[in-house]
């Protein structure tokens, strides 16, 4: 068809034909480098975001720079490193030039700035028809780094029952193997306040197996190390320490540390945390891992939670330690069945989600429910969501601040990793 009109000789319909040919590849052409010229910014934009981050990262040389600096003002040498940064994420790149990259990392009031700006250029194709030989594109990336974040930690211990399950495989079958009834907790029984030296919990000690509970108050303690080796002020952490409470018969939060930047002293308190004690097998159904109540009265323990910037308006991060199954009385809003009220769950995220919408944040470490095979109660209750523990845990954290670790993996380790995970994340701006 194209060449029975360019032969069309009657007026001048050919001669307008090929003139408005020009317009119609031209505005294809625009079309397929405008395309073009997006993706390129958004490739190069990536490497600006990269750029500014690197910048001002906890471990990069300007950082250390900056917290040297008694005044304000801008750091060259972290200048110099976001733009290498930039560099060397494009230098195999083609299909556009660089023709401006500014950077520039200022120290003001506490914070760090890091901004860079760009122009690339790149050619064009069929948009030549036109005239248009080149597209030029430019950008910006922010990136704000708080040196000096006020935050309040709230260490919530699920130190239940079950925490009393041994900590490695090698240890639940330990508890096996010298138990008559095959049970793998150590149950912890003191009734009218006299230690019943015949309970499993003093079995696992002679055994020399280490339970849930041990673990997590050695990880608890060990992190106060890291928060004071972290702090770039003596009141920029403080710390505390919660659990379930001491006895089943008085299930509420237990303040073992009061928040405190003394964090020698923490230390020394945080490894005493143990199991919650019961009067006798069974005390109360076993419902004393409720979720939805310490969750609820964290609230009034935490304060009201501000932005950071000062000692006066600090960060208010509740830092969760659990294995993740609920068990209280709880007969009509159960998200699983129940047993005479019984309520045996994955924690529900609901209360979660009231503490978060009320500006509180949530490090949660979940410590791996591991399976008891030769356990009858487990077989018919827990077994049944095993899969939906870790899913409803990492539910309730705030994005990014979730942690699953077995106790053969390491729990201080994970703890001290969502730890610096939360005070070493700078904020992408713009």
């Amino acid at each position: 068809m194209l060449l029975r009109l360019f032969k069309n000789r009657s007026g001048n319909f050919g001669m307008m034909a090929a003139l408005l040919l020009v317009p119609v590849f031209g505005a294809a052409g625009l079309a397929v480098d405008y395309s073009n010229a997006i993706s390129v910014k958004t490739q190069v934009q990536g490497a600006a975001d990269a750029a500014a981050l690197a910048a001002v990262a906890e471990s990069s040389v300007g950082v250390e720079k900056a917290l040297a600096m008694s005044e304000d003002g801008e750091v060259p040498l972290a200048k110099a490193d976001a733009i290498n940064f930039f560099k060397a994420q494009l230098e195999n790149e083609t299909g556009f030039t660089v023709d401006e990259i500014e950077a520039k990392v200022v120290k003001k009031d506490g914070r760090l700035f890091s901004v860079i700006n760009y122009k690339v250029t790149i050619p064009t194709t069929l948009s030549r028809v036109l005239g248009r030989d080149l597209i030029q594109v430019a950008g910006q990336s922010t990136v704000e780094y708080q040196t000096e974040l006020y935050r309040d930690f709230y260490l919530l211990l699920d130190n239940t029952p079950s925490m009393g399950v041994g900590a490695t495989p090698a240890d639940v079958t330990k508890m096996v193997d010298n138990t008559s009834d095959n049970c793998a907790f150590a149950c912890h029984i003191v009734k009218d306040g006299i230690e019943d030296t015949t309970s499993y919990y003093n079995l696992a000690k002679s055994l020399g197996v280490t339970t849930r509970i041990n673990v997590v108050a050695q990880a608890a303690a060990s992190l106060m190390d890291t928060a004071k080796d972290s702090r770039k002020s003596i009141d920029q952490y403080q710390m505390a320490v919660y659990t379930f409470g001491e006895k089943a018969e008085d299930t509420k939060l237990l303040e073992v540390v009061k928040a405190t930047s003394d964090l020698s002293s923490a230390k020394i308190e945080a490894a005493k945390v143990d199991l919650m004690s019961i009067p006798k097998q069974g005390y109360d159904n076993d419902q004393q891992t409720d979720f939805d109540r310490a969750l609820t009265q964290m609230v009034d323990k935490m304060g009201t939670p501000g932005s950071g910037l000062t000692s006066a308006s600090r960060e208010k991060i509740l830092f969760f330690v659990s294995d993740g199954v609920g068990d209280s009385y709880k007969p009509s809003s159960c998200t699983k069945k129940t047993t005479g009220g019984r309520c045996q769950e994955p924690i529900d995220i609901a209360y979660c989600t009231a503490l978060k919408d009320q500006g509180y944040k949530i490090a949660v470490l979940y410590t791996t429910y591991l399976p008891l095979p030769t356990n009858n109660w487990y077989n018919s209750w827990i077994k049944p969501f095993q899969n939906e523990i870790p899913v409803q845990m990492e539910a309730c954290a705030t994005p990014g601040l979730f942690f699953e670790v077995s106790p053969t993996e390491g729990i201080s380790e994970a703890m001290t990793t969502l730890f610096k995970k939360i005070i070493n994340t700078p904020r992408l701006t713009g």
